[in-house]
C-alpha cells in the first residue's frame, strides 16, 4: 500500500511532467486549458490549477491519458504506485459538504449525487483546513488513495456554509463549469439522465405529434405548460402514487402540518402538490424532470420552431422558420442569410444536430448557401459540415441536456431554494401574490 505522503510525492512528479513537457503533451494541455477556462469567467490561480489536475486524467495523447505516459516514462515505480496512478483515473471533480472532520481528514458527501468519501489529510492540509466545519461546502478534486479512502487530489476551495438558495446556485455553476463531473461518481446516476431525455424526447412526440414544431411564442408556452402537466402525471402513474389524495390528507402521511404544506404550496405552486405526494410515497423516485419554462423573448416571438432530439433534447429557434424559407426560395441574395449562417454556427444553444436537421432536409440548398456565406466555392456537406461545426466550437456528440431529469436530492433542494426566497419576497410585500407554478432561478 502506498503511504499519503508517497501519493502526493507521486501527484507533485505527475504535475512537473506536464506542465516540463515540450512535446504533444505540452499541445494537449495548452488546447484542453483553452477549451475548460472558455466554460467559467472565474480564471483564479486555483482553477487554473484544477485545469491541470482534469487534464491529468482527462486529457488524451495517441490514445493515452498523461498519467498512462507517466507510468511509462517513469522505470523506477514499484507495482502498488503504478497500481495506484492507473486507479487515479477515477479521480474527479466535486462540490463536497463535510459531514464530519476527523483526526486524519473529513468525512465528505458529493451534493450532486449524495455519495460519501472518507478523505484523508496530510499534517500540513490539517493545518490548513483547521478552520473548516461541518456543513462547509468544498469545490475540489479527490482521489482513491486505497479502497477505503481518498485523498485531495490539488487545490480545494471552501464556499462555507451555504443557504438552500445559494447552495443552489453553486450547485447550478458547477454544472455548467464540470458538466462531464455532475454524475462522474454515479454512472447509475448518468444513465438514468440519459434515458430520461430519450424519454421527455418520445413524450415530446407523443404530445406534439411531430418532431419539428412551429407556432407562436405565446400559443407554445400554452402548449408546454399541457404537456408539463401530462409528463408530471405520468411520472406519478409510473411511480405508483395515489394522486387522488387531499393535501391534508398527504399531510398526516408526511408528518407535517398543513399550515407547513399550505406554505410550500404557495411559494412553489402546483410543483408543491407533486413533491408532498412524492414523498408521501413508500415507492422511490429517483429522478425527477425539471420544468419548462420559455424566456421572455421567446414567449413575445412572433415564430417559435421546436426540434427535439433523442439525446439533445429540445432546441427553441425563433429564426429556423426563416432560414428555411431562404434555402427553399435558394435566395442566395438575401441579405439576411450570411447573417443566420453566422449566427447559427457562433450561437452555443444553436447544436449541431439543428444543422444535422438542415443537412438532411436541404442537402443541395444547404450546401450552395455555405459555399456563398463562407466564400469557399468547393465546401462539400457531406465532407466538410462536421469539420465546420467542430471548429465552430460545436460538439458533435451532445452534453447532457438541461431538460435531463435531476436525482430527488437535487430536485428537492431546488424546490427548497425556490421556496425560500419566495417566502422571503412574500415578507417584503403587503399583498404576498400566489406562486402560479416552479419558476427556475437564474445565477
Amino acid at each position: 500500500m502506498v503511504t499519503l505522503a508517497r501519493a502526493k510525492e507521486l501527484k507533485t512528479a505527475l504535475a512537473d511532467f506536464i506542465l516540463d513537457a515540450e512535446d504533444e503533451l505540452a499541445t494537449a494541455l495548452e488546447s484542453f486549458s483553452a477549451e475548460q477556462l472558455a466554460r467559467t469567467q472565474q480564471t483564479d490561480m486555483y482553477r487554473r490549477e484544477f485545469v491541470v489536475d482534469r487534464f491529468s486524467v482527462e486529457g488524451q495523447v495517441d490514445n493515452q491519458s498523461p498519467i498512462d505516459r507517466f507510468i511509462a516514462e517513469i522505470p523506477d515505480l514499484t507495482a502498488s504506485e503504478r497500481q495506484l496512478l492507473t486507479e487515479w483515473q477515477r479521480s474527479f471533480m466535486g462540490l463536497f459538504t463535510v459531514t464530519e472532520v476527523l483526526e486524519t481528514g473529513f468525512e465528505l458527501m458529493n451534493w450532486t449525487t449524495a455519495k460519501q468519501y472518507t478523505v484523508q489529510l496530510t499534517e500540513a492540509e490539517l493545518q490548513a483546513t483547521r478552520k473548516l466545519q461541518q456543513g462547509d461546502i468544498l469545490l475540489t478534486q479527490i482521489a482513491p488513495l486505497s479502497l477505503s479512502d481518498w485523498m485531495f487530489y490539488g487545490k480545494w476551495i471552501s464556499l462555507g456554509r451555504l443557504g438552500k438558495p445559494k447552495l443552489a446556485v453553486a450547485i447550478g455553476n458547477f454544472k455548467q463549469n464540470y458538466k462531464m463531473h455532475l454524475y462522474s461518481d454515479a454512472p447509475e446516476l448518468l444513465t438514468e439522465a440519459w434515458k430520461s431525455v430519450e424519454k421527455h424526447h418520445q413524450n415530446f412526440i407523443d404530445f406534439f405529434e411531430s418532431d419539428k414544431i412551429t407556432m407562436s411564442g405565446y400559443l407554445l408556452n400554452k402548449k408546454l405548460a399541457e404537456f408539463q402537466e401530462l409528463v408530471t402525471q405520468k411520472q406519478l402513474e409510473e411511480s405508483g402514487i395515489d394522486q387522488s389524495k387531499s393535501l391534508k390528507e398527504l399531510a398526516e402521511e408526511s408528518g407535517i402540518s398543513q399550515d407547513e404544506m399550505e406554505d410550500a404550496a404557495l411559494a412553489m405552486g402546483a410543483d408543491a402538490k407533486v413533491m408532498k405526494q412524492v414523498m408521501s410515497s413508500e415507492k422511490t423516485v429517483k429522478m425527477m424532470a425539471p420544468s419548462i419554462e420559455l424566456p421572455p423573448h421567446l414567449k413575445k416571438a412572433e415564430q417559435v420552431t421546436v426540434l427535439t432530439d433523442p439525446r439533445a433534447g429540445q432546441v427553441f429557434l425563433p429564426t429556423y422558420a426563416q432560414f428555411q424559407a431562404i434555402l427553399e426560395a435558394e435566395d442566395w441574395s438575401n441579405p439576411t442569410a450570411k447573417a443566420l449562417v453566422k449566427k447559427y454556427l457562433e450561437d452555443p444553444e444553436i447544436l449541431a444536430f439543428v444543422w444535422h436537421h438542415l443537412a438532411q432536409s436541404y442537402p443541395t440548398a444547404l450546401e450552395q448557401l455555405l459555399r456563398e456565406a463562407l466564400v469557399q466555392p468547393d465546401f462539400d456537406l457531406a465532407n466538410d459540415l462536421d469539420p465546420l461545426l467542430q471548429a465552430s466550437g460545436k460538439l458533435l456528440q451532445p452534453e447532457l441536456p438541461e431538460i435531463a431529469s435531476v436525482p430527488l436530492h437535487l430536485h428537492n433542494l431546488f424546490q427548497e431554494a425556490v421556496s425560500e426566497v419566495s417566502k422571503d419576497k412574500s415578507k417584503k410585500k403587503s399583498k404576498p401574490k400566489t406562486a402560479t407554478g416552479f419558476q427556475r432561478q437564474s445565477s
